[in-house]
């Protein structure tokens, strides 16, 4: 920040002879007032366009350049001196905020669509289900809870009574000068026993069903909140071919791993033309859980397994 001011303080001696004590009242209706510039970095942003970065092919005449820093942004205010902005120093990176406050079960109208993005309507999300607020503590003990009980829990090692070897004592007890033994199957022999060792056993911990369901509702409500949870009507495939996925993924923005949901049985052409591929899962709806959307950065539901998930949301928990 302080490279940048410096830079502009040069630029602005530089700049004002050629101005020439021109008026800004021409430049008045094109010129922002105040520009964003994202802490660490040079790129400034228009804040009257939040989804959009400053945008221009002229350089961009600003003022003394002062700063306000708020949560993570510097406000660079322009008052009536320019100063001249290189071009180079403008972003044209789109940058996304949110445009209503999270977390206050609304009832969400979301669009419907196709692995060919064709229109299928709308759909009404569930506010209790789809916009509950983000809480990272329940998230991490859901992962816990379910990495601990998908453990196998078969490590196994040998105690004295159940190592291979005979128990005979090894020689007498006094007289060799050596150290007393009564068996060469201990712990400090080779071959012998261990102590204090694993043996099989449950890793499972406890977890309330209300916490569990909660987490669900909070990973769900987190890829609507950044806009990764994709509804289709169905996920019918023309053929079982690899190639035809590989072409739907590659349509959507910014994906990395896909997670598809379907509400029952899962089509045999989409689990042929899925399996090779590492980067996309195919689970039904009764499967779907806090950890397999942890892992996958979009999620795409059908509309019957978003019918099954609130069904089985509202269900009265069984005690």
């Amino acid at each position: 920040m302080r490279a940048l001011l410096r830079a502009a303080s040069v630029l602005r001696r530089a700049a004002a002879p050629s101005l020439g004590g021109r008026s800004s009242s021409g430049l008045g209706a094109l010129l922002p007032h105040k520009v964003l510039l994202r802490s660490g970095s040079s790129s400034p942003f228009h804040p009257s366009h939040p989804s959009r970065s400053l945008r221009c092919s002229s350089p961009v005449l600003l003022s003394n350049l002062p700063t306000v820093c708020f949560n993570g942004y510097s406000t660079l205010i322009a008052p009536a001196n320019e100063v001249l902005i290189p071009q180079e120093l403008l972003s044209s990176k789109t940058i996304w905020t949110p445009d209503r406050e999270l977390g206050q079960y609304e009832d969400l109208v979301a669009r419907v669509t196709n692995f060919h993005n064709e229109d299928k309507g709308f759909m009404v999300l569930d506010g209790d289900v789809f916009d509950v607020p983000i809480r990272k503590d329940i998230v991490h003990r859901v992962v816990r809870w379910q990495l601990a009980k998908r453990q196998q829990g078969t490590h196994s090692t040998k105690t004295i009574s159940e190592v291979s070897g005979t128990g005979r004592k090894p020689y007498k007890q006094k007289g060799t000068g050596r150290a007393r033994h009564g068996t060469l199957r201990g712990p400090q022999f080779r071959g012998g026993a261990t102590m204090h060792g694993p043996k099989p056993r449950s890793h499972a911990i406890k977890l309330q069903k209300k916490v569990r369901r909660l987490g669900l509702k909070i990973a769900l409500s987190a890829r609507i909140a950044e806009g990764k949870l994709l509804i289709f009507e169905d996920l019918e495939v023309p053929s079982h071919k690899t190639k035809n996925i590989v072409q739907y993924i590659r349509q959507m923005d910014d994906t990395k791993k896909v997670l598809l949901v379907d509400g029952g049985d899962i089509d045999k052409k989409l689990k042929l033309a899925t399996q090779n591929l590492h980067y996309v899962n195919v689970i039904p709806s009764i499967g779907l859980n806090v950890y397999s959307i942890l892992q996958h950065d979009t999620l795409v539901m059908t509309r019957d397994a978003i019918n099954r998930i609130a069904e089985r949301m509202h269900t009265p928990i069984s005690r």
